[in-house]
């Protein structure tokens, strides 16, 4: 969430950041994993969690605050914000956001109150010499001071083989941001053109290869080529040749939820078919979406394409 004129809104990245978690949930484990240094299996059940608050100003009036990801990894508690960039907000706003996600995570007992607050981490979209490794919030109360972590991801610091080898295929929409310095060399130079061109092509052929051998699907494929076009469309709207020339690679037109019209269009007619053969062996909804590492929801879709209703 970007600042703007001292209010919050919400970016074409923000927005990208949002669609592959909700629709593509398992994709953010690796991504926590790394950010936290936890092990947390894919697994775990993911429960995404209110991302809207109201908070009250010192003149009465509410504003509302959105943050970028809320949710629960079995029962940790995760807040997530994508920054395009540094700002010297960032800190506030997350621990604005943080102690309104505690009094919701709150109980009073015995005349104490207890608030829980969650496991909070950036995603930087950019970073310079002076982005740290982590950030720290410390609270202060008249008995006593108690302080957390806030750990930083720096997107750009990621290359191609990074991404595949610890599986953060959820970063893969953002990686053209390691390339964003140059693409004035890439809009005149052909053959620096070509090596970029070859890149996207190996990232296509790479989640091709993973949709072969089970590791992902592919709804969740065209849902990662989707999101890394819709980056793409806003990050070099002023560079028509990589737009055009990279966009074709990872698919041609950019189109508004490309992902979701193959599913609904029943393109999947290989998950389909392995769904229909579990459903007929008595497989509960559950038992599948475990089984073939799918967000429960798409199999709830593919149940009701399959049933025609």
């Amino acid at each position: 969430m970007e600042q703007q004129n001292n209010n919050y809104t919400s970016t074409p990245y923000d927005d990208v950041h949002r669609t592959l978690l909700n629709d593509c949930p398992k994709l953010i484990i690796p991504v926590v994993n790394e950010m936290f240094q936890r092990n947390h299996s894919k697994d775990e059940k993911i429960t995404l969690l209110n991302n809207e608050f109201f908070i009250t100003k010192q003149d009465g009036k509410q504003k509302e605050r959105i943050t970028d990801t809320n949710f629960l990894i079995g029962s940790i508690h995760y807040h997530l914000e994508c920054q395009s960039s540094t700002d010297g907000t960032i800190m506030y706003r997350i621990f604005e956001y943080d102690s309104q996600i505690a009094l919701q995570d709150s109980a009073i007992s015995d005349n104490k109150l207890v608030v829980n607050f969650p496991n909070s981490a950036i995603l930087y979209l950019r970073h310079n010499e002076n982005t740290p490794d982590w950030m720290k919030i410390e609270i202060r109360v008249p008995e006593a001071a108690c302080s957390y972590h806030v750990p930083v991801m720096k997107v750009q610091r990621y290359t191609t083989d990074e991404l595949f080898e610890k599986d953060l295929l959820f970063l893969l929409p953002f990686h053209i941001f390691a390339y964003e310095k140059d693409l004035n060399i890439y809009e005149s130079d052909e053959d620096r053109m070509q090596e970029l061109l070859n890149l996207y092509g190996e990232i296509v052929e790479r989640l091709n290869q993973y949709v072969q051998e089970g590791k992902i699907t592919e709804y969740v494929k065209s849902m990662l080529l989707d999101m890394s076009k819709k980056v793409l469309e806003y990050l070099a709207k002023k560079h028509s040749e990589v737009k055009e020339k990279v966009g074709a690679v990872m698919g041609g037109k950019i189109l508004d939820y490309e992902a979701k019209d193959i599913l609904n269009a029943g393109v999947r007619k290989g998950l389909v078919s392995i769904v229909q053969k579990k459903l007929t062996k008595g497989d509960s909804v559950e038992k599948i979406a475990e089984d073939l590492v799918e967000d429960i929801s798409v199999i709830e879709d593919i149940v009701l394409q399959i049933k025609g209703e």
